[in-house]
């Protein structure tokens, strides 16, 4: 890897490489089966752009604060924009923006997702285990997943009142380089892409990944939620991009074929549509239904998610009037079952 554009030469740190002139890809560790993150350097004009930061823990932040000696040169982070709101994308914002003067950017969906997660109190508890206990999840399966609210307030610095709010096709002048804001929707409420049109490079964060499908997932805040219609549709409204850009992913290797993958995409989702149709020939619950579409074993973070993707899918079948619910009185499991 040379130097970006107006930085001092350095040899490469480890985990760090130039995709594209003055687009630096930083790869942060992450401590569950998905084991990294990428995030993004973005050389500007008088320093740089952060596109997210990774997870907060003490191995990230020391990560960072070696980083500042072996890429940034001395030169200052002005702004961090985060994609969307999960801990692996925003979680060390507060910390870098308030060790650097940085100003942080992020949609307004993200942002209040992000505020509302960091909730404590016993309302907060009571929805999650109203979630669990509606799912049909059983105690001892209960018992093994962490709290959602505490894990993400674990992995997120606390957030500060107010943020640069970032909207679907504002144009960001980063060093020279147009960058219009594209909005994706179902793997987060207001997930902000990048696109360069004119350097061919589309900054995916994690709504378009190459190797796994996004996770596309109901949680205990919004437990009605019905996040697969918004994941297709943009899946639909993305081919209208060239297929020819450089997709750069939070997860696995940059990639081009953008089109293909949403295909596969939303191919996945149409198999699992399927099967959990199938599996409601008798009436289920969304445990019993996770255990058809995720039948390998899984550790607690990968239950929680599993779980949160077969609400998704199920909740898509009874928006389009393929299943009906029943939801007995007295707080025992709901129940999906197809329409003959």
């Amino acid at each position: 890897m040379g130097p970006p554009r107006g930085a001092a030469a350095a040899a490469p740190a480890p985990g760090v490489s130039e995709v594209a002139p003055g687009v630096l890809r930083v790869t942060m560790p992450l401590p569950f089966a998905l084991d990294h993150v990428h995030v993004w350097l973005l050389v500007d004009r008088d320093g740089w752009t952060l596109v997210d930061t990774g997870i907060q823990d003490r191995a990230t932040r020391a990560r960072w604060e070696r980083l500042e000696t072996e890429i940034l040169g001395g030169r200052p982070v002005r702004r961090i924009l985060c994609t969307h709101h999960h801990p692996d994308h925003l979680g060390l914002a507060a910390w870098l923006a308030g060790r650097w003067g940085a100003e942080i950017w992020c949609s307004q969906g993200e942002w209040l997702v992000a505020r509302t997660a960091t909730l404590e109190g016993p309302e907060v508890a009571a929805a999650e285990t109203a979630y669990y206990r509606r799912a049909g999840l059983p105690s001892a399966q209960a018992e093994r997943l962490e709290p959602q609210t505490h894990a993400y307030r674990e992995l997120v610095a606390p957030l500060p009142a107010g943020h640069r709010v970032v909207r679907d096709g504002e144009t960001i002048d980063i060093g020279g380089t147009e960058w219009r804001v594209v909005v994706g929707r179902g793997h987060a409420p207001e997930h902000a892409c990048l696109l360069a049109p004119e350097r061919s490079l589309f900054l995916a964060g994690d709504q378009v990944l190459p190797e796994i499908s996004p996770n596309v997932s109901v949680w205990p805040f919004d437990p009605e939620d019905e996040p697969l219609s918004d994941f297709l549709e943009t899946l639909a409204a993305l081919r209208r991009l060239p297929d020819d850009l450089l997709v750069l992913p939070s997860h696995g290797p940059p990639f081009r074929g953008l089109h293909r993958r949403l295909d596969e995409l939303a191919l996945h989702h149409r198999e699992r549509l399927d099967q959990a149709l199938a599996a409601c020939a008798e009436p289920r619950t969304a445990w019993e239904v996770m255990q058809v579409l995720f039948p390998m074993e899984l550790d607690p973070h990968q239950t929680s998610f599993a779980l949160g993707e077969s609400l998704a899918h199920l909740h898509h079948l009874l928006a389009r009037g393929l299943l009906s619910r029943d939801r007995p009185a007295g707080g025992a499991p709901d129940r999906y079952r197809r329409h003959a």
